[in-house]
């Protein structure tokens, strides 16, 4: 029997052929007779009683025939004569679908005893074969569809798999029980404890290792006391525990720890050797479990907490990233460094805003963000879809300005002092690294690793003794026009990937590849939130003073918007970098009411009038003029006052009609034909 494909066949060969032996000129042994004759097969072929799953076309090619189609009779001689086909199906399947477990090799590989020791290579081989097998029973066991197909829906025995394992014992070498009851056991065993199971005993399972769990938390609970002991502490400290020489207990709970329960089966105390000891401390699980209790927060998340594996967006302002920094040298005046906020497009990580400030606080970030959108505004660009952002300054607009959907679509804080979480992070590295320290004097700290980030700093011998003096400081003007020039050249710099932006700079990822989904950019609704604010009103219907200069209403129709007897509203606007005002928007309780203009003023003089002049006196007076308009269209007109008694007398009138008298001249006139001055010459005669 083969198969063909997943099917158990047997051949047409093999169902007609004769092995009986012959004796003396006759054939013994029947059930080593042919399972039907050819003219039978043909016949069944004929009549459809079996499936060929396979043609016997073709030199040396046989036809095949599925087992399980074969009438009940011949399956009970093609058993009899070629053995039991569930073994033979299981045999085969697994003969087909061995393979080595190579997490099992990883893990014995590493596997320590007791002592420290790796186990032997032919131990290490051993278990793999072992766990391999097993693999395979457990592969059959769970693909249902598969067990369809290699078993026709018949279920398998315990008997018939072990039967089928130990079958291949001496061709892949495992050491599986024999035993039906024990392989089982073997088998749930190994669901349940993986690779651990198979290890023997007499090899360190917990209950015979000399360094069991609860000896091994011992010393992981010594060595992550607050004055963090060395391992050599550590082991001293165990060993007199364990002799009764120290007492140790359990902060949390009061509990004093028994030496007793740190004895072997003779009742002796378990004593370590120090590289005993050496060698749990620095196993990787233990070494991150001292860790944590030796690190601040912050520092075990950034060092040992696993982190996630994020890809950039494909779309520039699908998402933008703020961080902020201190610049990395002082000024002379304050001998601090000024404090710098800058906003990254994640995608082409251009810095697309920039602030500084003395300070880190909500002046700096409100600059930011002005910076931002001022770039926006210039370029035309839409609202960036989504922004991370930090808790400690912004925190104060979650449920305003960064709320989600209010300006951006999007918004996601990131968790306290996990620097990690911002890409803007990463980004301010990179921009460190690859132009400030080749651009700019004095890049460092003096305590820096690497000594390329090292600066020379003087020590000041005061009472402090903790006092250090820069080989060199800077006005504020020089730190600012250096650090904007650092973005020019980042932002002009090629793409780091070059394999997908390839001969693009990060400015022109910025600009072609723009989300073509962002919502349109509504300046007068962020400036409401981060524009300057001034309270104002509208004078004679026209105009708001605003910072000394007054803006014009944008038309005379605005006033209909104004609550009764109130002119007084709130004026908002994103300033320039030079501090000068470009839109100026005006609310009345919270609603938009107008964008302002500023039409300037005029000379009244013709003599100095310049066209300017001519021109601002010209939309001023076509202002002046609309009101006009407005108030001839709208225009009130005053009513009559009657006494009830006349108005009734009034509608009582009958109506009577008037005759109208001609008028000779108006007639004349009315006929008057200007061409016709001969006849009128004559007849004036």
């Amino acid at each position: 029997m083969e198969y063909y494909g997943k099917i158990l066949c047997i051949s047409k060969e093999d169902l007609t052929r004769d092995d009986r032996t012959a004796v003396g000129g006759y054939q013994i042994d029947s059930v080593m007779g042919p399972i039907m004759s050819k003219s039978c097969f043909d016949q069944l072929v004929f009549r459809k009683k079996i499936r060929v799953v396979r043609k016997g076309i073709g030199r040396g090619v046989t036809a095949l025939v599925a087992v399980e189609s074969l009438p009940e009779k011949y399956k009970k001689m093609v058993e009899q004569k070629y053995g039991d086909m569930k073994s033979e199906i299981l045999r085969n399947w697994f003969a087909a679908h061995w393979s080595i477990d190579e997490n099992a090799r990883v893990f014995f590989a590493g596997y320590r005893l007791a002592s420290g020791k790796e186990l032997e290579l032919e131990q290490q081989q051993e278990y793999v074969l072992n766990a391999s097998a097993i693999r395979a029973v457990l592969r059959l066991m769970d693909d249902v569809k598969m067990k369809r197909a290699v078993m026709q829906g018949n279920r398998v025995c315990w008997e018939e798999m072990a039967g089928a394992i130990n079958f291949y014992q001496a061709e892949f070498g495992h050491t599986l029980p024999t035993s039906v009851n024990r392989f089982k056991k073997k088998v749930n065993e190994f669901k349940e404890k993986s690779y651990a199971s198979l290890i023997s005993k007499k090899f360190g399972n917990q209950n015979t290792r000399l360094v069991n769990i609860k000896v091994e938390k011992l010393l992981v609970s010594i060595a992550a006391r607050p004055n963090r002991p060395w391992n050599t502490s550590v082991h001293e400290m165990y060993n007199q525990f364990v002799r009764g020489e120290l007492e140790m207990y359990d902060p949390e709970t009061g509990e004093i720890y028994n030496p007793k329960d740190y004895t072997d089966k003779k009742g002796n105390p378990i004593e370590l050797s120090p590289s005993t000891v050496q060698y749990y401390l620095t196993l990787p699980k233990n070494q991150a479990l001292i860790d944590k209790q030796h690190m601040s927060w912050t520092t075990f998340m950034h060092e040992q907490r696993p982190h996630v594996h994020r890809e950039n967006p494909g779309f520039a302002f699908s998402l933008i990233s703020f961080d902020d920094r201190d610049l990395p040298r002082k000024l002379k005046d304050t001998k601090q460094r000024p404090k710098a906020y800058y906003a990254y497009d994640v995608a082409s990580q251009c810095v697309v805003g920039y602030a500084y400030s003395r300070k880190k606080d909500i002046d700096l970030v409100v600059d930011m963000f002005r910076s931002m959108f001022r770039l926006i505004d210039r370029n035309g660009w839409g609202t960036p879809a989504q922004v991370e952002v930090e808790n400690h300054l912004m925190s104060q607009w979650k449920d305003g300005f960064l709320k989600a959907g209010e300006v951006f679509p999007f918004v996601h804080f990131c968790a306290p002092q996990n620097s990690q979480e911002k890409h803007a992070e990463q980004f301010n590295g990179a921009k460190k690294r690859s132009l400030e320290h080749e651009h700019q004097l004095g890049i460092g700290r003096f305590y820096a690793k690497n000594k390329k980030y090292r600066t020379e700093a003087k020590k000041v011998f005061d009472e402090l003794n903790d006092t250090y003096e820069d080989k060199q400081y800077y006005t504020w003007d020089e730190l600012i026009a250096e650090d904007q020039e650092i973005i020019r050249l980042f932002n002009e710099s090629l793409h780091p990937n070059q394999k997908k932006y390839p001969g693009m700079s990060r400015w022109q990822v910025l600009c072609e590849t723009m989300n073509p989904n962002l919502e349109p950019y509504d300046k007068s609704f962020v400036a409401k939130y981060i524009g300057e604010h001034v309270e104002t009103s509208i004078r004679r219907n026209s105009y708001c003073r605003v910072n000394y200069t007054d803006y014009w209403l944008s038309s005379p129709e605005v006033i209909e918007r104004l609550a009764p007897n109130n002119y007084k509203v709130d004026a908002y606007y994103i300033p320039e970098e030079d501090g000068s005002i470009k839109d100026l928007f005006i609310y009345q309780n919270g609603k938009l009411i107008d964008k302002l203009v500023d039409m300037g003023r005029f000379n009244t003089a013709a003599a100095e009038q310049t066209e300017e002049d001519r021109r601002i006196m010209t939309e001023q007076l076509k202002f002046g003029k609309a009101f006009d308009r407005m108030m001839e269209r709208d225009a009130a007109k005053p009513v009559g006052i009657l006494k009830k008694e006349t108005a009734r007398k009034i509608k009582e009138v009958q109506p009577k009609e008037v005759q109208i008298p001609q008028n000779n001249d108006d007639s004349d006139f009315l006929n008057y034909d200007p061409k016709n001055y001969v006849k009128r010459a004559i007849a004036s005669i």
